[in-house]
């Protein structure tokens, strides 16, 4: 018989990241946002990724005034060589940035599906590389893919974004394996629709596709199968990715943590 494992007291125990660096790409906004001043405030110094500078200025303006340390990186992870570099020395990695087109197959661009596919799938499997050999080396990381419900089920007129999530969630699954001898877990996050610019911008896209105005989109096409039917915040996003760099999580590995107001219970 193996002997029993160290397990936290029985009252909650908080998050505590002091002395480990976070990386969360797609960080300037929404969820990747949320995520940081998370991280940051449970005391990582997190370095945060985003091909917006503007936006990743403000980011670590606010995370001083709340006491957190943020690394600004302007990053555009279409350059996959240096999207693999910047995550050497991660414990705790992100993958959040995202992109979204709605189009019909027949219509859909193929240079956009293309970069959907390198931002979303490719990048991903670039940082977990370049993060890896300093995860196994400690004997210890935790990467958090923020995939989708669309990592489970499909929906019409997004077939890159689709596409791209089933794929992360393969990889999500691949290094769960690979890692756990490391002391390294992965799972993924797959929220429903959340309150971000990137969902706000679909809803003009939504109504051309279906034909419906974009005061009808909300209900009948982006929330139709919610039992919850309010948009997700981002925040919400950020403390399931909290509790999967937690102090009692080294068993939850290669799994996908579904918040969707119960639209996969159907």
């Amino acid at each position: 018989m193996t002997a029993p494992r160290d397990l936290p007291a029985p009252h909650a125990t908080p998050l505590d990241l002091g002395g480990r660096t976070a990386l969360v790409t797609g960080a300037a906004g929404g969820i990747g946002r949320a995520c940081v001043l998370r991280l940051a405030a449970a005391g990582a110094k997190v370095r945060a990724v985003d091909r917006d500078a503007t936006g990743l200025e403000a980011l670590a303006d606010e995370a001083r005034e709340l006491g957190g340390a943020v690394e600004p990186h302007v990053l555009d992870l279409t350059d996959l060589d240096a999207a693999e570099l910047v995550a050497a020395g991660t414990d705790v990695l992100v993958n959040n940035a995202g992109l979204q087109l709605v189009r019909p197959l027949e219509e859909f661009p193929p240079d956009v599906f293309h970069t959907v596919l390198t931002v979303m799938l490719e990048a991903p499997f670039r940082l977990i590389r370049g993060a890896l050999p300093h995860m196994y080396g400690q004997g210890w990381g935790r990467i958090v893919n923020v995939s989708s419900v669309h990592g489970l089920r499909a929906s019409a007129y997004k077939s890159a974004y689709v596409a791209a999530k089933h794929g992360l969630e393969g990889l999500s699954k691949t290094a769960a394996l690979e890692g756990a001898p490391h002391g390294v877990t992965s799972n993924c996050v797959n929220p429903g629709y959340v309150r971000t610019p990137l969902v706000e911008k679909q809803i003009a896209d939504q109504a051309r596709a279906h034909g419906i105005p974009e005061e009808r989109v909300l209900s009948e096409v982006l929330l139709q199968d919610s039992a919850v039917k309010q948009l997700i915040e981002p925040e919400d996003v950020a403390e399931a990715v909290a509790y999967l760099c937690g102090p009692a999580t080294s068993f939850v590995t290669g799994t996908s943590l579904v918040l969707d107001g119960g639209w996969t219970a159907h």
